[in-house]
């Protein structure tokens, strides 16, 4: 069996509607050198037997299902299971448009970086959404060389930067992926990069949770982390899956 050159990891809560979007757009890239590894945190609904259902379409497609539930966890087991040096970590509810994996895999080889931040494609979604999206996206850009910030939903690594770094940190509720990004950062400045494709982005969150809330609530997390430190006592509360379907 050849060993693929990126492993996608996909981790799960619920997500029986969602995953097989991702799916679809996995199976549309033009570039194949990829594994998928579905790492699904106990569901209550059908996404283990959608995900069963997917399999065949990939040649290497492999399903984790976890005794407990966490999304860096769910991240960490993936990479545990990954057989590929590049890895790819999605949230089921990311969108790519075909041509995202070529672009990013090349861009990646080319910048020799470890660390591949990806930000949010908002074009065709109402202007505020763009206009936030926008924002958010410039303030990635702007602070990536000083205090790296990335979006888990869709983020790039490697194997050995992964496991140099311990993996994502399990006692983080919120921004486990910004401080993921930021230790790696520490290890070597020049392999983290902010790529030029963007992924969509599912705004259920924001539509749930408050478009300006929710925007808040990273503000003042980001602002708290440069000052303070992480937030490993749950200082500012998230939960994993909150959202609904």
């Amino acid at each position: 069996m050849t060993r693929p050159r990126l492993s996608v990891i996909i981790i799960t809560l619920n997500e029986e509607a969602n995953l097989p979007r991702l799916l679809h757009d996995l199976r549309r890239q033009s570039w194949r050198e990829f594994e998928v590894i579905h790492v699904d945190s106990r569901s209550d609904d059908a996404t283990v037997g959608v995900s069963q259902d997917w399999a065949t379409e990939f040649e290497h497609y492999r399903i984790v299902e976890m005794s407990r539930r966490g999304v860096s966890l769910g991240r960490n087991t993936g990479a545990a299971a990954a057989r590929g040096e590049r890895l790819l970590f999605l949230d089921a509810d990311s969108r790519l448009p075909s041509d995202f994996l070529a672009n990013a895999m090349a861009e990646l080889e080319d910048r020799h970086l470890e660390i591949g931040i990806v930000c949010m494609q908002g074009d065709d979604l109402p202007w505020h959404y763009g206009a936030g999206f926008a924002a958010f996206n410039a303030g990635i850009r702007l602070t990536s060389r000083i205090f790296p910030t990335a979006i888990g939903a869709c983020l790039f690594s490697t194997r050995k930067m992964h496991f140099a770094i311990n993996g994502f940190d399990e006692s983080l509720s919120l921004c486990e992926d910004c401080d993921y990004v930021l230790r790696a950062s520490r290890q070597n400045r020049r392999s983290v990069g902010v790529l030029r494709d963007r992924f969509r982005f599912d705004t259920r969150r924001l539509q749930q949770d408050g478009f300006l809330a929710t925007g808040f609530t990273y503000i003042r997390a980001n602002v708290r982390r440069a000052l303070l430190g992480e937030l490993h006592n749950n200082e500012i509360k998230y939960e994993f899956g909150h959202y609904q379907r």
